[in-house]
């Protein structure tokens, strides 16, 4: 099994380029089940979960050709399967996107209740009562999710709590109900937004994404697109923390400020100098963070994606922060690697208290999501000594050779492999 070996104190100077968002990517992909048209994408990030997405979809009878520079065309002309099992979907909980265009193209899904990072619940029960609502058949059979329907027919659904996934499967089904659709308490994350953008582009009628009211009208048919996946904020984020840490400046390319406005603002809280372009970020950091505390909240407001990488930067911090974790109830797995480098964390609950402490020291540590990879990737690189991080298959599922752009920026930082151990 994979792992990174890091050793700590060197400032971090250069240029990294953004990947494309895989928290946009998958449920692109999974649009292209929408038509008989061709779908072809630019910016595809190559990760594990994509490549587990390409799989299933394959699975399914779609035509896929990847090439190296992140392009991805996809033809759903040809599907044959219906069906999304358990081996595939066991490992990544955002198969579920599959449901909503298998329905309301084909009339019918079998779709296994699926897997992903151990951060807590993520019940797909808004995404069967939004199905329901548009005129479902639906029922649990051995672990899938049986949904039939001759044509899904409009409906004003409202959520009982936000879900980015639900409002992305419910959306896509919308497109090719009979009628209208009113998604309310609907997500607002720019990768919905990036995905309407896409299904628009295929024919479809909506309006408000990015709001939490969104209007579908359906059509008939969907047809072919072109779209370039949106940069990847989380990952932005996760090397702007990385440049806190250790000290230095680098500049982001490839990247979307505009999405990224709540974890700015705490970067710049904690004492980092950004500067940003239509595409660009620039962060640097002299000296020591910041104490920052933060309440992690929906879109657009500080993102539970980014709360255990502003962590790691909070333990060498000057002061205390208090953070709360809203979204999952078990997203503080990392707190316990953290302390294994002489990181002080107290947890109350939803509540941890983060008192900041001169240096950290090198330790060997295990991954146990792919966002608490990512915080022990960056106390690696401000700690004094070396750190093993293990188990990174977490990491690989949402960071595109995170080891290799921060070699390129100087940091000390290699991929131990079974071959090379």
């Amino acid at each position: 099994m994979d792992k990174l070996l890091i050793t700590g104190g060197n400032r971090l100077n250069g240029e990294i380029a953004v990947s494309g968002a895989k928290n946009a990517a998958l449920p692109i992909l999974c649009a292209s089940l929408l038509t008989p048209g061709t779908i072809a994408l630019e910016n595809v990030p190559a990760l594990k979960d994509i490549d587990t997405t390409v799989r299933l979809l394959s699975r399914m009878g779609v035509q896929i050709n990847r090439n190296g520079d992140h392009a991805t065309t996809l033809d759903a002309s040809q599907v044959h399967s219906l069906e999304a099992p358990y081996d595939l979907v066991k490992t990544m909980r955002a198969s579920i996107l599959v449901l909503g265009p298998l329905l309301t193209r084909f009339g019918q899904a079998r779709v296994s209740l699926p897997g992903g990072c151990a951060i807590g619940q993520r019940p797909v029960d808004q995404h069967i009562k939004g199905l329901a609502a548009l005129g479902a058949e639906i029922s649990i059979e051995h672990g899938f999710v049986v949904a039939k329907a001759k044509r899904l027919k409009g409906a004003v659904i409202r959520t009982d709590m936000v879900t980015v996934t639900g409002t992305e499967n419910l959306m896509m089904a919308a497109t090719l109900a009979d009628g209208q659709t009113i998604l309310e308490n609907a997500a607002r994350e720019p990768e919905i937004t990036d995905l309407a953008e896409l299904l628009i582009k295929m024919g479809a009628r909506i309006q408000g994404h990015g709001t939490d009211r969104i209007a579908i009208d359906g059509v008939e048919s969907l047809h072919s697109a072109e779209h370039t996946i949106v940069a990847d904020r989380i990952e932005a984020g996760t090397f702007l923390c990385a440049v806190g840490a250790t000290g230095g400046e680098i500049v982001l390319r490839k990247a979307a400020p505009e999405t990224m406005g709540a974890t700015i603002d705490k970067l710049l809280e904690a004492g980092m100098r950004i500067e940003c372009g239509t595409d660009w970020i620039r962060g640097s950091m002299t000296g020591r963070p910041k104490a920052v505390g933060f309440r992690t909240y929906e879109y657009p407001s500080f993102p539970t994606d980014m709360q255990a990488q502003v962590m790691a930067l909070n333990t060498i911090a000057h002061g205390t922060a208090v953070i709360v974790e809203n979204i999952f109830e078990n997203r503080y797995m990392h707190v316990q690697e953290l302390g294994r480098m002489g990181a002080k964390i107290d947890i109350d609950g939803h509540t941890a208290v983060v008192t900041g402490v001169p240096a950290l020291s090198g330790a060997t540590v295990m991954a146990t999501d792919l966002r608490a990879s990512a915080s022990l990737v960056i106390a690696g690189l401000a700690a004094r000594g070396e750190t093993t991080v293990e188990r990174i298959y977490h990491l690989d599922r949402g960071y595109e050779r995170m080891e290799h752009k921060l070699r390129s920026v100087g940091a000390n930082i290699q991929r131990i492999t079974r071959e090379t151990a």
